[in-house]
């Protein structure tokens, strides 16, 4: 399975989970290799609760259903791309194609309701009425306008924004020139379904909104986005009175951000997330929040807990909060009771997502992974933490190898841990080469798996791969992440250097054979390791930070890093200022529409390890270093085929200079099928 890159990229996957108001229906969404072999297509599937029946597919074909949502009246929505170009649009263009509405009764066969030019964005629902609520783009301000705008811009094949506030990118995609609305999308009248827009042209302030229904339907909270001074934003919570449109603010503070809202089962209190405002001294920290649902009293819950919630749901009763938190290299459940209690609800390696709260209150429902295992939808007793494996859509593949915890000691005292996944035969009498794999975000963990970053493809290799936790990551406490806060090339990077220490110090480990790599910050790590020490055989670094002079103005958020990266910092933290020292091989990946890390990061880091390294090119202009160009991927290459060539020439370039051996390079890129410059011997 992982040694044939083809099989690999041809596994489904689970994405995430819903469960019906009742608790006797869950629905999971399960990605598939398409026919082409070009993409993944998303279907829905249904799952037992009780584990006594197989799982179910509900939608099938080739357009991708996503987002489902059920109401109260146990109905389950769902978004669909259209085989055709949506009302209004230029059949020509095939980017005229929009998000259409569907819904699947509890007793029926699925139909599409409503179609729109701008399509929709993602749903929500009441539990306890026939209340669905969407997001869509709107052009001109007014739905009334959006079809004939929308056609002409296609027509005439115009794609200039003006723009009047920042950002103007986010991750792949550029902002605008249509503006996000909340449309009312059912109840509507069955013959003539309509979507109305709740809220008169809300400019900005609904992008990227977070959309939590009471109940009974009667008034949604959303995270509204208002504008700060240095042309920053932060998002705050409002409450949207679905009968009249009348809007609320709930929560809204000049040093924090609120999200993650969820309406409690008796619609008198909301749960939030609160992340406080970084600066240069000091990380953000996220804390949990409850305020009244009319406006008025907030409070905080379990604010002396030393972790991050990242997900937030009611329990049954509304008593307490079921939150979900990286710790320890781990991301488990918790219940957290207002009293500011914090009981972990499950235990052992695995992380979890997509929580769902059974009516029971008795039982959770989640999807599980682990280093070594794949996503898959468990049940939970919240009493005991006893996990149950439901019978799933896809199976769990057998991984080459065993994953250990490791733990250094760091100058300072501290304990750094991280995993190490070791091939099967690794023993003190057959060595194996280690790759040091490091973990983007900053503020991350490896806890999970990961298709995108995957170390079972390498362990297949041969490969033991080192996943460190250094400075900055979550899930150690809020100290650890200060450690390396504006000292990105201080205890990140000390952190990474003593854990690699330890382990190469095992006799499973060949320390003459060492490599590390990383993306997004992961590949800023990569690159500041290959200025400052010269100790692994070859460096792979994708998406990364090269020049934080030029970062910090042109990634999608600069407000956000701005936050941090003062000039000093920069100064103090920048890899290309220490570009004459690096003497390692290295391998350049970067995809021209990635906004959060903007393509020129790679370019200038082509061009000045090239130029200026201590490994330049050559007078011919041949060099040991390669860049890996993908000019219609972004932050992530996501594509299949695009990702197969990906590993094709990780793999080749760390053979060459790690093993000493030669893979050839997949022919379909057209080159000579070898890793090596010309001249050389190997």
């Amino acid at each position: 399975m992982f040694t044939d890159l083809a099989e690999f990229v041809a596994l489904s996957r689970i994405t995430s989970l819903t469960g019906s108001p009742d608790g006797s229906r869950l629905v999971a969404e399960v990605s598939a290799l398409n026919e082409k072999k070009t993409g993944y297509v998303t279907s829905l599937w249904q799952i037992d609760p009780t584990g006594s029946t197989s799982a179910v597919q509900l939608t099938q074909g080739t357009d991708s259903a996503t987002g489902p949502v059920f109401d109260g009246d146990g109905a389950l929505w769902f978004l669909r791309t259209s085989t055709t170009p949506a009302a209004g649009a230029d059949s020509d263009h095939s980017d005229a194609k929009a998000t259409a509405l569907w819904q699947l009764p509890a007793v029926g066969e699925g139909r599409c309701v409503l179609t729109r030019p701008g399509g929709f964005g993602s749903l929500a629902a009441a539990s306890s009425a026939p209340r669905v609520l969407a997001l869509g783009d709107v052009l001109g301000g007014s739905p009334d306008r959006d079809a004939a705008i929308r056609a002409d811009r296609s027509k005439t094949s115009v794609t200039a924004i003006l723009h009047d506030s920042y950002p103007v990118r986010y991750w792949d995609h550029d902002i605008g020139p249509d503006r996000t609305h909340l449309f009312s999308v059912y109840p509507q009248a069955e013959t003539d379904p309509t979507a109305t827009s709740l809220l008169a042209d809300p400019g900005v302030a609904l992008r990227e909104s977070q959309v939590a229904v009471s109940p009974d339907g009667s008034f949604a909270v959303v995270t509204w986005t208002v504008g700060a001074p240095l042309a920053a934003q932060r998002s705050t919570l409002v409450r949207v009175d679905l009968g009249t449109g009348a809007r609320t603010v709930l929560v809204d503070t000049d040093d924090a951000e609120y999200g993650a809202p969820i309406v409690s089962p008796d619609a008198t209190r909301v749960a939030f997330i609160r992340e406080s405002i970084s600066s240069p001294d000091h990380a953000p920290r996220m804390t949990l929040g409850v305020c009244d649902a009319a406006g008025g009293d907030r409070t905080e819950w379990a604010g002396d807990w030393d972790r991050w919630p990242s997900s937030v749901a009611w329990s049954a009763d509304g008593t307490s909060l079921i939150v979900t938190a990286d710790d320890n290299g781990r991301a488990h459940i918790f219940d957290v009771a207002e009293s500011g209690a914090v009981r972990a609800i499950t235990s052992g390696d695995h992380a979890y997502s997509s929580v769902v709260v059974h009516p029971d209150g008795a039982t959770l429902f989640a999807v599980r992974s682990a280093i070594a295992q794949p996503p898959h939808i468990v049940s939970i007793d919240i009493a005991t933490g006893a996990v149950t494996v439901l019978d799933n859509p896809v199976s769990l593949p057998e991984v080459p190898g065993a994953v250990e915890d490791v733990v250094a000691q760091a100058a300072d005292g501290t304990t750094v841990r991280g995993w190490l996944v070791l091939p099967d035969h690794a023993s003190s009498d057959a060595p194996v080469p280690l790759l040091l794999w490091i973990h983007g975000g900053p503020l991350g963990s490896w806890n999970a798996w990961s298709w995108r970053w995957t170390p079972w493809l390498m362990v297949a290799k041969g490969y033991a791969v080192l996943l460190p936790d250094p400075a900055l990551s979550t899930g150690y406490g809020q100290d650890f992440i200060e450690r390396g806060w504006g000292r990105w090339g201080a205890e990140p990077f000390t952190d990474l250097m003593a854990i690699t220490d330890a382990v190469v110090a095992d006799p499973r480990i060949d320390a003459e054979r060492t490599a590390a790599m990383g993306g997004s910050f992961g590949g800023y790590m990569a690159n500041w390791v290959a200025g400052h020490t010269d100790r692994f055989k070859a460096i792979v670094t994708h998406a990364s930070l090269w020049a934080l002079d030029s970062f910090g103005p042109t990634t999608d958020a600069s407000y956000y890093w701005a936050r941090e990266m003062t000039p000093e910092m920069a100064v103090a933290n920048s890899p290309h200022l220490f570009v004459a020292d690096i003497r390692t091989p290295m391998l350049v990946i970067h995809g021209d529409k990635d906004y959060r890390v903007p393509i020129g990061e790679g370019l200038r880091l082509w061009y000045e390890l090239l130029a200026e390294s201590g490994l330049p090119a050559a007078d011919d202009g041949t060099t040991e270093h390669r860049f890996l160009y993908f000019p219609d991927e972004n932050h992530w290459i996501l594509k299949p085929q695009h990702a197969t060539v990906w590993y094709q020439v990780v793999e080749s370039f760390l053979a060459h200079h790690v093993l000493g051996e030669s893979v050839p390079l997949p022919a379909i890129l057209g080159g000579s099928g070898d890793i090596a410059p010309p001249g050389d011997p190997d």
